[in-house]
């Protein structure tokens, strides 16, 4: 009878990998065009703020459903979109997006705005502007309809 001794078998033992795997910010999820493209460029970073287009129903119908203020555009850039407002009553500035403006022209300082208020998640502390239409042009200065189209001078 041979005797032969059984040894168990030889396991290599565990190594982590050569490179470290670290999440990036932001998360990728699949679905979105960063995943879709494999690189972050930050121009491509999703916005927090919540836009007409992913606003939730029940924030949208609570600002329909609440008064409308007036107020003056301090400032808007189309190339951002987005701006602010100062209210009529002299409070903090208020954000306006691109996506909550209503009507044909694009806003430029000095004109006269009525709006709405949402909050601004996930806190709710600050808000922004809703259905934003221009009551009045700012005289003497030329207005950009969003077709490109420059009305005035």
């Amino acid at each position: 009878m041979t005797s032969e001794s059984t040894s168990p078998p030889v396991v290599p033992p565990l190594h982590s990998p050569k490179s470290p795997v670290w999440p990036t910010f932001p998360f990728h999820r699949e679905g979105s065009r960063v995943w879709e493209r494999g690189g972050v460029v930050s121009r491509d970073l999703p916005s927090p703020l919540p836009t007409k287009r992913t606003r939730t129903y029940s924030a949208t119908a609570r600002a329909s459903a609440g008064p409308v203020f007036k107020g003056v555009c301090k400032q808007f850039s189309r190339s951002q979109g987005h701006g602010f407002i100062t209210p009529e009553n002299g409070s903090e500035d208020i954000f306006v997006h691109v996506s909550d403006i209503e009507g044909e022209y694009v806003p430029v300082e000095g004109d006269e705005v009525t709006y709405k208020m949402c909050p601004i998640p996930p806190k709710n502390q600050k808000f922004q502007a809703v259905e934003v239409v221009l009551t009045q042009l700012a005289p003497h200065t030329p207005h950009e309809t969003w077709s490109g189209q420059v009305v005035g001078s």
